[in-house]
């Protein structure tokens, strides 16, 4: 089977690999073929890097073929797991983000059957909102509550997106790439074309927001900014994959000023796809506004660094598979 491999930063390259087998599948597998993947911001340092990290600090794996992608749509040809059954089509994780690839074993468990027989670029959006969704669980009851999110990407927007619907009584956004034209769509009341860090030294103690995403990810220095811009007893969520083993926050401010900082990775990822897939039935407009960009697989370095480079209009990149 065809596969794009990982063999240095920032170049990918065409493999053929041999294709995973119906009858090796453990208990809980499944195959599926793939149809459309999705390229996700935790994707990027490692595309970067050319490489997996590894336990030892600075040393990096090298990649298998397929790798790094996890968000997916596509067709079971086989299934040992009883949520899942051969022929349906499916949206979710690779577990092991090994899909950049014509075939993927992945676990059954991060997949939710797709009723709809709707578009592959727009469904593949269901799974980062199903991540955005167990995320905002974690924030409580938000109504009232003024929001704000760094960084608006594509997590970032959807983000914004549901801090609304969960009634947030104003969203904010904070980005040094124009999002403005973006706003309405995904709910936001301003957008401030601007670096975390002059935003948050400018808030006086009136203007803090209650409640925080960090959502650029990446690095480590607007963690920091999101802690120094949230109002007294406020929280601040960290979401994505971490890039250094310690982040520098001020433990001083989050004692005497009584806030609470909190992360994630998602749970219950079925039951939160099929949420998020009855979301997106009710809002359709959200998919068809975050997916900017669908490219082939043969683009795939291409789509990658493009998406390296963030800029105004181009937010969801899907690779066709």
């Amino acid at each position: 089977m065809w596969a794009q491999q990982l063999t240095g930063p920032g170049t990918l390259q065409p493999v053929e690999v041999p294709a995973p087998a119906a009858g090796d599948l453990r208990a809980g597998e499944v195959l599926v073929a793939l149809e459309h993947g999705g390229i996700c911001g935790s994707d990027l340092p490692y595309f970067r890097a050319g490489g997996r990290p590894v336990v030892e600090p600075g040393r990096l794996a090298s990649a298998p073929p397929g790798f790094p992608m996890h968000e997916i749509v596509g067709r079971v040809h086989a299934s040992r797991d009883p949520g899942v059954a051969a022929g349906d089509r499916v949206v979710g994780w690779a577990s092991a983000s090994d899909a950049l690839a014509e075939l993927v074993v992945t676990l059954g468990s991060g997949l939710h059957p797709v009723t709809a027989d709707g578009p592959g670029p727009t469904t593949v959006a269901a799974q980062p909102l199903a991540c955005v969704m167990y995320a905002v669980d974690q924030l409580g009851d938000l109504r009232g509550k003024r929001a704000a999110v760094l960084g608006l990407g594509a997590i970032g927007l959807l983000f914004a997106w549901e801090l609304r619907q969960r009634g947030a009584a104003t969203v904010v956004g904070v980005d040094p790439v124009d999002r403005t034209a973006h706003a309405a769509a995904f709910g936001l009341d301003e957008v401030l074309v601007t670096g975390s860090r002059p935003w948050s030294e400018s808030l006086g103690p009136a203007d803090r927001p209650d409640v925080i995403v960090e959502a650029v990810g990446h690095q480590t220095a607007t963690v920091g900014d999101a802690v120094r811009a949230v109002a007294d007893g406020g929280t601040v969520y960290c979401f994505g994959i971490p890039v250094r083993d310690a982040y520098p926050i001020d433990v001083y401010a989050v004692v005497r000023r009584n806030l609470r900082i909190i992360g994630g990775l998602t749970k219950e990822r079925r039951a939160v796809l099929g949420r998020a897939l009855a979301h997106l039935e009710r809002f359709p407009h959200v998919a068809e506004q975050l997916v900017t960009n669908v490219r082939p697989a043969t683009d795939a370095a291409a789509a990658y660094a493009a998406a390296c480079r963030p800029t105004a209009g181009r937010l969801k990149t899907v690779l066709a598979l």
